[in-house]
């Protein structure tokens, strides 16, 4: 067994044991998720050491340094003559002694190779480190580095917090502590500089990510795309549910294509093939949607619905979030309906892409009060497309769209739940054809496959519908008709009716046979 490999399995036997000491409300306090020996050695592996040159290389959130070692590992299994310098933060006093003995045995396995390393521990906020080297003008008197390699924490920046006030000296404005730490490393990456990294994928669309993608890929061009497609495994024994994305990037223009791969889990061997830069980031898209079509199935879908012939705004439509967000109207809320209330519905009601309402022992309420306070939640009741917000992780489905008819819902007006998009025409219905039309349409494996390539998470945003292209309003309102009076079709003659009337998307080899 070789020096590399023993200082690798020393290091994961710290990590395994140190990671069973951490209580679950230690751990959400950092957002600490640590990386698995494997998938530390595949960053790092993504990583180019130089031979007879500085490498200075940044591991901000180091935990008990299982990415530093990687990196360590590889050099000397590369017999690299690289004077290799690592700068490691971490926050957590409760690491630092273990973090500071694998930077030892790094140190003390690497000059036995004859592999120059030497390591500088900083038990500090990054964020606050690097957001005050970064003040002023941008990179003056900062300290630069060759290369970084991440796995940042996890969570969502506090509005008042102290991370919030760093970053807002430097101008960046992101949501969560990852996004914080991509930002600052592609800042203090040298021209040329690499950075290699796992982070949810949530950064890849949304409105809430659009000022970091614009600051990071006016830095930063993407080299390689890695997804794991069984999540759970990745991060098992600290119960990480979250869908994740290796990244490496190379702080220069965009390149011309794209490396993307995937596996199973971080054991299985991955499948990989390049692409054009064009079919990751989108010439032309403001809001800069990261997209990962990993197969050539994907890309074929992903052409198909780039030549599809309209937006929504050539449709006349609009999509909103429901306008009732339930813990802001507590005192409306009605379990039952009554004689003073109006159809609440829930992401619950739907079901087989219509409303199933109301429903009985529902643990949500199925009525709102219909009062002068209520007025501004309400619309017509009239026919509208709605889709689901947040699907389960047990759904098969990304995207669940259902039917909002009066046939089904009673009354002059309907109030939906905030975890619904809602399609409408300036706050009216739309033609009961087409809104079964376009429902069909969203309900499709083409549209759930296109979103699964940039959307790494169980939420589907307003955005994200906004985004897509559409059938024509002629083609959705011939879909409508042809399923109108019928049962909800199985996936598979969904599909079918779909290319049936959109010859273009031919979906046919890509149909999951599960219910709408």
């Amino acid at each position: 067994m070789s020096s590399a490999t023993d200082l690798v399995q020393r290091t994961e036997l710290r990590r395994q044991l140190v990671s069973k000491t951490l209580d679950a409300k230690h751990r959400s306090r950092f957002g600490q998720f640590f990386t698995p020996a494997p998938v530390a050695r595949f960053l790092a592996s993504l990583l180019s050491i130089p031979q007879d040159e500085t490498f200075r290389l940044l591991d901000p959130g180091a935990g008990v340094g299982s990415l530093a070692c990687a990196v360590v590992a590889e050099a000397i299994e590369q017999r690299s003559t690289a004077k290799i310098h690592i700068t490691a933060f971490e926050l957590d006093r409760q690491i630092i002694p273990h973090l500071a003995e694998t930077l030892r045995d790094c140190e003390e396995t690497a000059r036995a190779a004859d592999v120059q390393v030497d390591v500088s521990l900083r038990n500090e906020d990054f964020i606050d480190w690097a957001s005050s080297a970064l003040a002023g003008s941008f990179l003056v008197d900062a300290e630069t580095f060759t290369a970084c390699v991440m796995n940042p924490p996890y969570r969502k920046i506090n509005t008042n917090g102290v991370d919030r006030l760093a970053l807002e000296r430097i101008g960046v404005r992101v949501t969560n502590l990852y996004t914080a730490f991509l930002t600052l490393a592609a800042a203090l990456l040298d021209p040329g500089g690499q950075l290699s990294a796992i982070t949810p994928r949530s950064f890849a669309n949304g409105p809430y990510f659009k000022p970091f993608r614009q600051f990071f890929f006016e830095r930063m061009a993407l080299d390689h795309l890695h997804v794991y497609e069984k999540r759970g495994l990745v991060f098992a024994d600290t119960e990480v549910l979250q869908e994740n994305v290796v990244l490496k990037a190379t702080r220069a223009g965009p390149s011309n294509t794209v490396v993307l791969s995937t596996s199973a889990s971080f054991d299985d061997v991955s499948s990989a093939r390049s692409v054009p830069y064009a079919s990751v980031v989108h010439p032309g898209d403001p809001h800069q949607f990261v997209h990962i079509p990993v197969s050539e199935a994907d890309t074929h879908v992903a052409v198909q619905m780039a030549e599809l012939p309209a937006t929504l705004r050539d449709l006349n439509l609009q999509v909103s979030t429901g306008r009732v967000v339930d813990f802001r109207s507590r005192e409306h809320l009605r379990q039952e309906p009554a004689g003073d209330t109006v159809p609440l519905i829930y992401p619950g009601h739907l079901q087989d892409a219509r409303i199933a309402w109301p429903l009985a022992d529902s643990k949500k309420p199925n009525a709102l009060a219909d009062c002068c306070e209520t007025a501004r939640l309400l619309l017509p009741n009239e026919t509208y497309a709605v889709v689901k917000r947040f699907s389960a992780k047990e759904e098969p489905k990304r995207v669940v769209a259902a039917l909002a008819s009066p046939d089904e819902i009673p009354g002059q007006s309907v109030a939906f739940e905030n975890h619904l998009n809602v399609f409408h025409r300036a706050s009216h219905g739309l033609p009961p054809a087409l809104a079964l039309g376009l429902v069909a349409f969203l309900n499709s494996s083409a549209v759930d496959t296109y979103i699964r390539q940039f959307n790494g998470h169980t939420q589907i945003n307003a955005s994200d519908l906004r985004e897509l292209r559409y059938p024509s309003t002629l083609q959705l309102e011939a879909i409508g008709q042809d399923l109108a009076g019928r049962p909800w079709p199985s996936q598979i003659e969904l599909d079918a009716v779909i290319v049936n009337h959109v010859p273009g998307l031919d979906v046919q080899p890509l149909t999951m046979p599960v219910a709408a």
